[in-house]
């Protein structure tokens, strides 16, 4: 009888996409679906009841879609995002519903479950790149920048997910926060990541943009008004705003990175997050490598916004040495 592969579903409801996804035991991507949640026009983001009410209505569409995406007997493991991050009272709505129904399929298909962080998840989906391999990256620094984070890391790679310490970020709002706060004060829709990217191809450089850094922690709030105010003005194109908005951040970013690998014992610099797509950043981040010794990875684009592959992928890496510990001990 020939053996069925084994399947790895991953769960994430974060604060504004529903996602499941699965990878073989190759950690080969063979399932990934998301649906943003709506927000309104003008609006600066979601009340957590609202987004609450979307992930209610939207997982079971995914999870009916899922099942005639993949054979749910092949499935040996399930792992969801319960928090947004691995540290003590870390906590959102959100996360329950995601976390309810992933608990609940467990029990119906009689498979292991996992709990991890949002947080996990998005450092989990580095690894499903094929230039990528586990080995390579043991303890290592992480940018997470999103909308709602901006944290430094100093990560260390567990069998069972990872160990991490906050060793620098923001003070104050999150890159993905000035991002939307100055995208919807250009008339933009929230959240505004892309129609910034897009943006700021045509667009100049501001003398004087601001950058507020100190040691491996940085401030974005002088740099909301700093915008803010040019934006009032009304005499400087979208284009120009949009680019000038990215240099502050990305040279902010590089600043406490650079001051973080000269303070640590690793050369693995791992980016991660919404913000990470964008490609302006990246390309600034990325000179850190021809600078220095420093390796630098990202995911693919796709990647780095929310999503539950790497859910599913730390779910995979659990269950194979779970398995390979029993298999030891037979």
């Amino acid at each position: 009888m020939r053996k069925m592969n084994k399947t790895f579903l991953g769960f994430d409801t974060s604060a504004y996409t529903t996602s499941i996804a699965a990878v073989n035991e190759n950690n080969d991507v063979i399932m990934d679906l998301r649906k943003m949640l709506v927000v309104k026009r003008g609006a600066r983001g979601l009340r957590q009841q609202e987004a609450v009410f979307q992930h209610v209505n939207n997982l079971p569409l995914l999870i009916e879609q899922a099942s005639r995406e993949i054979d749910f007997k092949s499935v040996a493991s399930i792992t969801v995002s319960t928090k947004p991050r691995s540290i003590k009272d870390s906590y959102m709505p959100v996360f329950k519903v995601g976390e309810g129904h992933a608990y609940s399929l467990s029990k119906v298909l009689d498979v292991d479950y996992n709990t991890i962080s949002h947080q996990d998840g998005h450092i989990g989906a580095v690894y499903v790149d094929d230039n990528i391999k586990e080995k390579e990256l043991k303890t290592f620094l992480t940018l997470h920048i999103s909308g709602g984070t901006t944290e430094l890391l100093k990560v260390e790679d567990k069998d069972e997910g990872y160990e991490i310490d906050i060793i620098g970020g923001t003070k104050d709002i999150s890159a993905g926060q000035l991002i939307d706060r100055v995208g919807v004060k250009m008339g933009l829709d929230f959240p505004s990541g892309k129609q910034i990217d897009k943006l700021s191809q045509s667009g100049d450089i501001l003398k004087g943009c601001p950058i507020s850094t100190n040691d491996t922690w940085l401030n974005f709030s002088g740099t909301e008004t700093y915008f803010e105010r040019i934006i009032q003005k009304g005499n400087i194109s979208r284009n120009t705003i949009a680019k000038s908005l990215l240099y502050s951040i990305a040279f902010s970013l590089e600043s406490i990175l650079l001051a973080a690998l000269g303070k640590y014992n690793t050369v693995n610099l791992v980016i991660t997050g919404g913000v990470s797509a964008n490609r302006y950043i990246r390309e600034v981040l990325k000179s850190i490598c021809t600078k220095s010794e420093y390796k630098i990875y990202f995911p693919s684009i796709r990647y780095c916004t929310d999503n539950a592959v790497g859910a599913a992928y730390i779910g995979s890496k659990i269950w194979r040495k779970k398995h390979a510990v029993k298999s030891i001990k037979g």
